[in-house]
């Protein structure tokens, strides 16, 4: 006896089996596409977290803002703030609405992930002149810069009690050094008894006993220095109200040690450019001028590494002031820069800003690249004496050319205007 079975019913167990098979796939893909989900959503996250990482060791944790206390930032990821949870409490308990000393504020990475939290300090807008002229620059150091080491009959005193190249001698047998001719007529007078030398490395005062050597007719010491300085720069900025400039945007180092020379006097006095010559790939060019005249100009205060800062007895050509633009503000994008490499009064150039570092260690704060072919024609691009040279971006004043690509002089370094005010309100 044969049983056979009827294939278009099979009892009802084919479409059982079917629907069994396709519930089963459904499941499957749902696994795989929620699988996959989740690995997006982990990869997403540990991404956004790696960029919240990184922006909270580069932002700086302090900020200026107008007295809207609005914080915004410019950065290639938007960032966003937002009011910091403990600073409700802190509104609740301080009804005197003084905002000078900061609001806590936390910044938001896409509005959504925590970076960190900030203050931000809110003030009055500084409204400032933008310039663009240059100056010329004369300094003496406080104390003498030893600038080389040499032997003198045999021997190098200098060296023998420790001093080094870079290290300011700033007394000799207790008379304050301020030029060459001081520490030469006192090392003269203690001859070969020795003498008592007070110099400075690091910020920190040494002191020593120099025994002099005899060498041709008198006694040495086996030391080259350096007691003065002088210059070009272009202003950047002027107050009207104080009197108070800006301008270099970096310090005023000495050629040999590179460190910056201690200043004891500065003048500002009048330069006439007398030519140029053009920067070249490899070989950066320089503004060439001499002073005309013996008149001061102002009083140079600050030797820093955001700039010379002082005072002028005149103001430059009458300019409108604009305000300040504060670091954050600044984007990518087009600026334009106020100089004058001709000794006329100063032009604006169009240029772009190509990088941005607000980081508060940060060695150079922003890339400038010069697009106007104008100054380009004339000078190759920056060239040095430029230096100091106004950015003007949205009609606000924020930043300085600072320094030359020596492989692209079309495009150099800046600093923030905002870090150079901060540096003119010490020198008043």
């Amino acid at each position: 006896m044969r049983l056979t079975v009827n294939n278009s019913n099979d009892f009802g167990i084919q479409p059982k089996v079917e629907k069994i098979w396709k519930r089963k796939n459904k499941m499957e893909i749902t696994k795989y596409f929620f699988r996959r989900t989740a690995a997006a959503a982990g990869a997403l996250t540990l991404t956004l977290l790696g960029v919240a990482g990184f922006y909270d060791r580069t932002l700086p944790d302090s900020y200026s803002v107008a007295h809207d206390g609005k914080l915004e930032l410019n950065t290639f990821f938007s960032i966003s703030s937002r009011p910091a949870k403990r600073s409700y409490m802190t509104a609740l308990t301080d009804l005197s609405g003084d905002t000078s000393r900061g609001r806590e504020s936390t910044l938001m990475l896409f509005g959504a992930v925590p970076v960190k939290d900030v203050t931000a300090v809110c003030s009055e807008r500084p409204k400032l002149v933008p310039c663009g002229e240059t100056f010329g620059i004369k300094l003496l150091t406080d104390g003498v810069i030893v600038v080389e080491l040499t032997d003198v009959g045999g021997r190098c005193p200098a060296r023998e009690c420790g001093i080094r190249k870079g290290d300011i001698i700033i007394s000799v047998n207790g008379r304050n050094i301020r030029s060459n001719r001081d520490i030469s007529e006192e090392v003269r007078k203690c001859r070969d008894s020795g003498c008592e030398v007070v110099y400075q490395r690091d910020g920190k005062d040494k002191n020593v006993m120099l025994e002099p050597a005899y060498f041709e007719g008198g006694y040495k010491a086996g030391m080259w220095v350096r007691d003065s300085s002088a210059g070009i720069g272009t202003l950047t900025f002027f107050d009207k109200d104080s009197g108070v400039f800006g301008g270099l945007g970096h310090a005023v180092c000495d050629s040999d040690t590179g460190n910056i020379l201690p200043l004891s006097e500065g003048a500002v006095g009048d330069i006439e450019i007398t030519g140029l010559i053009p920067s070249e790939e490899g070989s950066p060019g320089q503004l060439l001028g001499e002073f005309s005249g013996e008149e001061v100009l102002g009083e140079i205060t600050l030797n820093c590494e955001a700039g010379l800062f002082g005072k002028l007895e005149n103001a430059p050509d009458e300019k409108e002031e604009v305000e300040l633009g504060y670091k954050q503000e600044v984007h990518r994008g087009s600026v334009q820069i106020y100089s004058s490499v001709d000794g006329k009064a100063p032009e604006p150039y169009s240029a772009r800003i190509e990088h941005i570092d607000l980081s508060d260690g940060a060695e150079h704060d922003l890339v400038v690249h010069i697009t106007d072919e104008r100054l380009i024609g004339e000078t190759g691009g920056i060239v040095q004496g430029m230096s100091g040279s106004p950015i003007m971006q949205d009609g606000r004043l924020v930043g300085a050319v600072t320094h030359v690509f020596i492989d692209d002089p079309t495009r150099g370094y800046g600093i923030f205007a905002e870090d150079m005010v901060s540096c003119a309100e010490k020198s008043r």
